[in-house]
């Protein structure tokens, strides 16, 4: 593939994207997608398609949240870009975060898969929709 990323330039796209999601600049993570590209939280429907995932995100983007995205690890495996972070939700300033883990694939300099795997009763909670779990705070593993 001639327009094929770098293992360097997929980790730089992705702290673009986390820079453009936290500031809230929807179109530019759209435009980040392949026309035809995925976001799949993998306990739900997928958002296919770059527009579709762009409705998404202003559906979702309230004034009084913001999401901050704190990057643990990030590498590429077989190609894949591997993400592992704690996303911190802040809804009426008040922060809860969840342990999340994303799996990039591009097209080009485009993401055309991004899947994403996290505990669905750890997102309600930091969303504020539900007491019934909590999650545990991100903690290094002994040694590395």
């Amino acid at each position: 593939m001639p327009n094929a990323l770098t293992d360097e330039q997929k980790i730089a796209k992705f702290r673009t994207m986390a820079r453009h999601w936290e500031n809230k600049e929807w179109r530019q993570c759209a435009d980040m997608f392949t026309p035809d590209g995925v976001l799949h939280s993998v306990m739900k429907e997928p958002h296919v398609g770059r527009e579709a995932f762009y409705q998404r995100m202003l559906e979702l983007s309230r004034p009084n949240k913001t999401v901050l995205l704190h990057i643990h690890r990030i590498g590429v495996v077989d190609g894949a870009l591997i993400v592992e972070r704690t996303d911190e939700i802040i809804l009426d300033g008040v922060s809860r975060s969840f342990p999340c883990i994303g799996i990039l694939e591009f097209d080009g300099p485009l993401i055309c898969l991004w899947r994403e795997y996290f505990d669905r009763g750890q997102l309600l909670w930091a969303q504020q929709k539900s007491d019934a779990v909590q999650a545990v705070p991100f903690s290094p593993a002994a040694g590395g």
